[in-house]
């Protein structure tokens, strides 16, 4: 009888179990204020819009739209991808943004022209490229250029 006993009691916590991981509905939280990040490196574009406190609301990059190989690493691909982020973007209320670049790529002035172009206000523009200061001592640069 303990066996069954037992058999019952796991029966009954398995049911409990089930019945709670109920699924959670996500709120669409309104923002007028948000930050762009734009990660711009030499084969890619990564724009990321997120509310004021970090929290990203919508990504885009040239290899979701489309873009592949060569082509991700161009101007046009990174304007598209900014007007892309901005559209999913627009349904959380967004208007005026701060803009944070990072990185040396084709992309970053392109970017910044799809986001003015796809409807957004820019209120501040910052470059956070990160630029070594010290640290290791950098390769030998090839003999024959």
């Amino acid at each position: 009888m303990a066996k069954k006993e037992k058999k019952a009691k796991k029966e009954n916590t398995m049911k409990g179990k089930q019945a709670a991981a109920a699924p959670k509905k996500k709120k669409k939280v309104q923002v007028q204020k948000g930050i762009v990040f734009i990660n711009s490196s030499y084969n890619n574009t990564i724009i990321s819009i997120a509310d004021p406190a970090g929290a990203v609301l919508a990504w885009s990059s040239p290899g979701v739209i489309g873009f592949s190989g060569s082509r991700k690493s161009t101007a046009y691909a990174a304007t598209k991808a900014a007007e892309d982020a901005v559209a999913k973007a627009q349904k959380y209320g967004i208007k005026e943004v701060r803009v944070i670049i990072k990185g040396a790529g084709l992309g970053r002035q392109a970017a910044v022209k799809g986001l003015r172009s796809a409807g957004l206000r820019i209120i501040s523009l910052s470059d956070h490229t990160p630029i070594p200061h010290g640290g290791t001592v950098p390769r030998k640069k090839p003999r024959g250029s």
